[in-house]
């Protein structure tokens, strides 16, 4: 049997899964809902050791590890090297058949596929980036009620001792709507 090339619009519910012959010649096109075993059952029907190309988007972790596992030959695509932007016509069967063609020629923009440990590691460092991101944004918002009532802060860190003190006296003289607002977020800077 000869290879065939696989290209799938991964969605976060439904795919599109369009696949061609070593000549260009479309095989079938064929949507399915995101499911490793109906994504398994689709690839089977490429035959052994297909090339796939799949773009690097929202949740393609366990796509791509399906993919691996069937002995497919995958090929991650970065979606910013595709300049899609400038496309007239976008949709899901068009970049499929586009992915398909930039296959065949060898000119996909291709991401590394980092394997499961390294993915662990990275998703536990983005998970502590997102919550420092957003303590930064809490603390931030008690700047712009000091701000906004006229009162600069006493200390460069308002959330060590001295800043709370100066906290603490700031919240009986504001408006209740301030002073709630100030006492929420100081909770949620604590968590």
């Amino acid at each position: 049997m000869k290879r065939q090339y696989v290209a799938i619009d991964l969605h976060r519910r439904r795919s599109l899964i369009v696949r061609d012959n070593e000549q260009g010649e479309e095989l079938e096109v064929i949507r399915i809902e995101n499911d490793p075993v109906a994504l398994s059952t689709a690839l089977a029907e490429a035959g052994p050791e297909p090339e796939v190309a799949i773009e690097a988007t929202y949740g393609w972790y366990w796509a791509v590890d399906v993919l691996q596992a069937e002995g497919a030959r995958v090929h991650l695509v970065d979606p910013l090297g595709l300049n899609w932007d400038s496309r007239r016509v976008k949709n899901d069967y068009r970049d499929c058949r586009e992915l398909l063609d930039r296959l065949r020629l060898g000119v996909l923009p291709e991401a590394w596929i980092a394997p499961p440990e390294v993915r662990e590691l990275r998703e536990l460092v983005r998970y502590r980036a997102k919550l420092v991101a957003l303590r930064s944004g809490l603390k931030a918002q008690v700047h712009a009620v000091m701000a906004k009532n006229g009162i600069l802060p006493a200390r460069v860190e308002m959330f060590g001792p001295g800043g709370q003190a100066q906290l603490d006296a700031i919240g009986v003289d504001l408006p209740m709507n301030f002073t709630i607002r100030i006492e929420s977020l100081r909770d949620l800077v604590e968590i």
